[in-house]
């Protein structure tokens, strides 16, 4: 069941653990895509709170919104480039993102496999994607008053393999979040100190979300004929003595 999307811009965008939340795995993406000049990047689920960084350089973003959260105008103060959609069927041609990332889409999700496979429909060929989830061994999955306390936690492996069912191939695998899902003063003023701590420590280990990058990779068509050039062809008759005349 997908959270409304005034509960989510709420946390995001008006409570001081959101916005450090928001800051901690923005700066995880922006690392792992620091260049996205001339490419096309979409978001799906609540991913707003992560796109800004690309609105500059990129040849379009744009943010998808499920129908159950709800949609709102995006970014602020500029032209509006998010859109409400069906969770499974989205308004873009096959092939036509770069860079995809999934946040608060796939946990929520009542069928992540169809989720998946949409996904894999819209990124061309080469295309990344990340998918964001809340780690099930981590403290941000185990308290309902954050967005991560909702939905589906995955494990590493559980995510890798929901990936590989749809065709992706797992490339990397990071982590964020490291600090406690906690409104007190000195855990917020410590989240830019555990999170650098955290990040040098562990991938994925003690976390509250995990960041899966994938890419889509498109096999070859096959060329008619044989795929490889005969080198001794068999002769039917080989090791059979040659024929003597009679007499």
């Amino acid at each position: 069941m997908h959270l409304d999307v005034l509960d989510l811009r709420r946390f995001y965008y008006r409570t001081r653990l959101g916005r450090a939340a928001q800051r901690a795995i923005r700066d995880r993406l922006v690392a792992m895509w620091p260049d996205t000049k001339g490419l096309t990047v979409a978001g799906f689920g609540f991913a707003v709170p992560l796109l800004r960084p690309f609105l500059a350089e990129s040849r379009r973003v744009v943010a998808l919104m499920p129908g159950p959260q709800g949609v709102m105008h995006w970014p602020a103060g500029m032209r509006n480039v998010s859109t409400l959609c069906e969770e499974t069927l989205w308004p873009l041609d096959t092939g036509v993102v770069d860079r995809l990332v999934v946040l608060h889409g796939l946990e929520t999700s009542e069928n992540p496999t169809a989720l998946m496979e949409e996904c894999a429909r819209v990124l061309g060929p080469g295309g990344r994607a990340v998918f964001v989830v809340p780690n099930r061994s981590g403290l941000w999955a185990r308290r309902e008053t954050t967005p991560f306390g909702f939905g589906r936690p995955y494990s590493v492996a559980q995510l890798e393999s929901q990936a590989k069912a749809a065709g992706f191939v797992p490339e990397r695998h990071y982590a964020a979040l490291f600090g406690p899902p906690s409104e007190a003063n000195f855990w917020l003023r410590s989240h830019g100190v555990l999170e650098r701590m955290g990040q040098r420590v562990s991938h994925s280990g003690g976390g509250g979300v995990i960041l899966l990058e994938v890419s889509k990779q498109v096999p070859a068509r096959p060329r008619p004929g044989l795929a490889e050039r005969v080198r001794r062809p068999l002769r039917v008759l080989e090791g059979v003595a040659e024929p003597t005349a009679a007499g």
